[in-house]
């Protein structure tokens, strides 16, 4: 993995399947690619997989004499669907596991996670057959069904009510160093932990640094709220997706692919600390955009933040069209920039202590 390629990193991860509170093969995965570069590397009880890296302080010790702790943090799940019924006919009724958008949802190909993986289809009715009542109504998640091919006798041999159910799509290569798949939020945040990973073996520095690629992001911050409540760290980086460029959609809420990484500016984030993260994107010429985040940030700072008597937080967003669909693009020198930044910013804080 030391040797890999950016774009094959972000392939391999997109194409495993960890939904929510269900990250254990992903999970496994990535442990194997942490202990590639980390002293040591552990997955807890709920599936967060967490990455050591200690580096000799020398002179460059913390307030009371010990390096200090930086937790660095993506997290590693996606949005899915589960089974929530099957009728006589063999129809699938379904219902989400984090915010997917239902609209997206008809003529879509899906994988059926049952006793073994089973593809499938997103119905829907055809405009043809629509009432006047119900052309011009939005699309529930009620109203779709998966459609297999089996019979309901066959199926519910296979398929369980509770089973999974994940977006079928290909990773593909666009111009221009860009990529669309699903699951590029985040997998591609756990792309620039493992991108710093490598850029912070050869930089000195004296800090123990945890790397945790997070789970359940997309329901309920847990693994976030676990991770940074046990690790304790003195200061959290959390790298994660914000809306990239999109046609029609307003400039003020979207950030350009390939210009960097969008540096969180707002009340839950450290004003300190993110003025240093901007700090070290000019003076090592690392592209960056600035995103004003008002309130909570929709991410796991929040539960940095506000962890045990609270945490100094930054927020690193890596630029993401089409989020939580199956065709979300990103651009592969926003990733590689986004570990670079947090790799610098580590060294930064440990050589001078006065910006905590």
């Amino acid at each position: 993995m030391k040797n890999t390629k950016t774009p094959d990193i972000l392939k391999e991860l997109t194409n495993i399947s960890a939904v929510s509170g269900y990250e254990e093969l992903l999970a496994r995965r990535l442990k194997e690619i942490f202990m590639e570069f980390c002293e040591e590397a552990w997955i807890d009880k709920f599936n967060n997989v967490v990455g050591k890296m200690t580096f000799p302080a020398d002179e460059h010790r913390y307030i009371d004499g010990r390096n200090m702790k930086v937790l660095v943090m993506a997290h590693m799940d996606e949005i899915g669907l589960m089974v929530k019924s099957i009728d006589e006919k063999g129809f699938i009724r379904i219902t989400s596991v984090g915010g997917i958008d239902s609209k997206i949802l008809p003529a879509h190909e899906v994988i059926v996670h049952g006793k073994r993986d089973i593809p499938g289809i997103i119905g829907a009715k055809p405009p043809h057959l629509l009432k006047p009542e119900e052309a011009n109504k939005s699309i529930k998640i009620e109203d779709l069904a998966v459609d297999t091919g089996m019979s309901a006798e066959d199926l519910k041999k296979v398929v369980s009510i509770g089973d999974l159910i994940t977006l079928d799509c290909e990773f593909t290569e666009l111009k221009n160093g860009k990529y669309s798949a699903k699951t590029i939020d985040n997998r591609s945040g756990v792309t620039a932990l493992i991108e710093a990973m490598k850029e912070l073996t050869g930089i000195k520095h004296g800090a123990d640094v945890y790397f945790v690629a997070s789970t359940q992001e997309e329901t309920y911050l847990t693994g976030a709220i676990i991770s940074s409540y046990v690790i304790e760290p003195d200061v959290a980086i959390i790298i994660d997706a914000c809306h990239g460029n999109m046609p029609d959609t307003p400039k003020e809420e979207t950030f350009t692919l390939g210009k960097g990484t969008a540096i969180g500016i707002g009340p839950v984030l450290d004003r300190k600390l993110s003025q240093t993260v901007i700090n070290v994107a000019k003076d090592e010429n690392i592209p960056y955009q600035i995103d004003v985040e008002p309130s909570d940030t929709g991410t796991e700072a929040w539960a940095t933040q506000v962890s045990r008597a609270g945490i100094p937080t930054v927020l690193l967003s890596i630029p993401v069209r089409y989020m939580h669909t199956a065709v979300e693009t990103v651009q592969i020198d926003d990733i590689k920039n986004t570990g670079r930044l947090a790799a610098r910013f580590i060294a930064r804080l440990t050589r001078h202590m006065e910006v905590i």
